[in-house]
Parts: structure tokens; C-alpha cells; sequence
């Protein structure tokens, strides 16, 4: 997630470096042509250039539009995750004595639920993660499955349903505390549907062909067929911006790519780890993860 308002120009730069390079190639063919073929290429009106340019604002306007509001929900779902965290070693210290080697169980699971996660949606190596949260006989069931975070839910779920039928959690207890697992298990889920609802590519290739076509009529109207120079700093100047706001929507529309623009969910799940060994009162508590210049993963 970024952070910070000052961004680098080498990072905004580099993520448009190629689409800058073709308009500045058109820019140059389209300038020079008319110089040494007159008559070979037709003149476009200013307002054809224009007209594009006011269709292409709309559209980019929509597509950042969409794109917020899939990052605004996986930010949402991580906020709800990071509460039902909170919520479910409360639950447990509540329900159960406070030297239970259970509860500790539990809470360490729930740990490494949220770092198998980040680590699942991020397409990363997801045990190397939890190796130091879980036992080496929960790391070999764990290596059995497809979906680390829902089979540590499933560690969970063993767990509770131990101590139910020793009597340690009556049914009151154990409906709330499956309430909150339920409810992770539900935000997991829709983590998942972002990650793995496509938004339509030829959104986006449609509007770089717009973008391109729009550098093409404009390098060919006669209003700035002034020297081959400026027209290629005022081509660059306007689709600098177009191309910018582009990369930006096709950014956010996966909060879970690894990222500046990410969800910063290893943040969050450090958050998590923090909070619930502090509510445990254990000693060995990590640090909070900085941001690394501009921007929280």
C-alpha cells in the first residue's frame, strides 16, 4: 500500500517506460513524414484528437473507479480478519483457563493462518512461513494439502472440538468461537474470489489502442506541427498521464500481486502475530513492519 504522497519519478517512469517509448517513435514517424512526403498523410482536425482524448478520460475514470472498489473490499476483508484475530483469542481467554496449552494452540494457529494466507494470495512458498508456528507433525499434514490456510482452519476445528468433548467448552462457548472461525473462513473466501475473478483484459487493451490512436491524430493535427521536438515533449506530456492513470487501475484491481500497491497484508498479519502474543503475555513479541520507502507490504 502507498504510503507516502512523495512518490519517486523513477518508479512512476519505470512502470510506463515502454507505452512512453512507442508515442515517442510515433511521434517521430508521424512528425518527419509530412516533412519529406507532403500530401502522403491527411491532416486530422484538432477535434477528432480532442474527442478521443474526452473518451478516453471517461473511460479511464471507470476503470479506476472499478479498480478502487476491488481494492477498498480486500482492504475491508483484511480489517475484518485483523478484528476476528482479536476477537477469537479474547473468546478462547474468556472461555477457557488462562494456562490451557490449548488456548496457546489455538492462537499460534491463528497466526499462522494469517501469514499462510498473504503468503496463498501472493502465490508464494506458504510453509516456510509457519514452520515456526505449528508443530513438525502439523507441517506434514500441511504439506498434504492444496489450501494451507483452510487446513490450519481445519487444525483449528480439531482443537475445539477436543475440548468440547472434554467438557472444557460448553455450548454456548463453542457456538461463539465457531461464529469467529466461521467468519474467517468467510473473509478467506472472499480474498480468494478477488484473486481469482480476472477483470476483463480487453478493457485494458482497448484503451491502450485508444491512448496510441489518440498520440497518432494528435502528432498528425496541424496545431502542434510545430518542430518535431515540441510535438514529441507535448505528445509525451498527455500521454504520460493517460498511460500513468492506466498502470495505476490495472494495479489495483489485484490487491494481491506482491505489489506497492498492494493490500499490506504481511503488515496486517505482523499486526495480528503482535497483538495476539501480547494478549498471551509471552515475551518473545516481533517488531512491526516498516515501510520500505514509499510504500507497506
Amino acid at each position: 500500500m502507498i504510503i507516502n504522497r512523495k512518490i519517486p519519478i523513477q518508479f512512476l517512469l519505470n512502470e510506463i517506460k515502454t507505452p512512453l517509448l512507442i508515442v515517442v517513435l510515433l511521434g517521430i514517424i508521424f512528425g518527419l513524414l509530412p516533412g519529406y512526403f507532403p500530401g502522403f498523410l491527411p491532416e486530422i482536425p484538432i477535434g477528432i484528437a480532442t474527442t478521443l482524448g474526452i473518451a478516453i478520460s471517461i473511460l479511464l475514470s471507470y476503470k479506476i473507479n472499478q479498480s478502487y472498489s476491488r481494492w477498498w473490499e480486500a482492504r475491508t476483508i483484511w480489517g475484518a480478519i485483523v478484528n476476528d484475530s482479536r476477537s477469537l483469542v479474547l473468546q478462547l481467554q474468556l472461555y477457557l483457563d488462562a494456562q490451557n496449552s490449548l488456548l496457546q494452540k489455538i492462537s499460534h494457529y491463528q497466526i499462522a493462518w494469517c501469514y499462510a494466507l498473504e503468503k496463498s494470495l501472493r502465490k508464494q512458498e506458504v510453509l516456510q512461513s509457519v514452520e515456526n508456528l505449528v508443530s513438525k507433525e502439523d507441517i506434514e499434514k500441511l504439506k498434504l494439502n492444496s489450501n494451507i490456510p483452510l487446513a490450519i482452519n481445519q487444525l483449528q476445528t480439531k482443537v475445539l472440538r477436543e475440548l468440547f468433548i472434554n467438557g472444557q467448552l460448553d455450548e454456548f462457548a463453542r457456538k461463539q468461537i465457531e461464529g469467529t472461525l466461521t467468519r474467517l473462513v468467510a473473509s478467506m473466501g472472499k480474498c480468494e474470489r478477488i484473486k481469482n475473478t480476472v477483470f476483463p483484459p480487453t478493457f485494458g487493451q482497448a484503451l491502450n489502442i485508444a491512448i496510441y490512436l489518440f498520440a497518432i491524430f494528435l502528432s498528425l493535427s496541424s496545431t502542434i506541427q510545430l518542430n518535431i521536438f515540441l510535438q514529441i515533449v507535448i505528445l509525451l506530456s498527455i500521454s504520460m498521464i493517460f498511460f500513468f492513470l492506466e498502470e495505476l487501475a490495472h494495479r489495483l484491481q489485484d490487491p494481491f500481486n506482491n505489489y506497492p500497491t498492494d493490500t499490506p497484508m504481511t503488515a496486517l498479519a505482523r499486526t495480528i502475530e503482535i497483538n495476539i502474543r501480547q494478549l498471551l503475555d509471552e515475551k518473545d513479541i516481533p517488531e512491526p513492519i516498516q515501510p520500505d520507502k514509499f510504500y507497506l507490504m
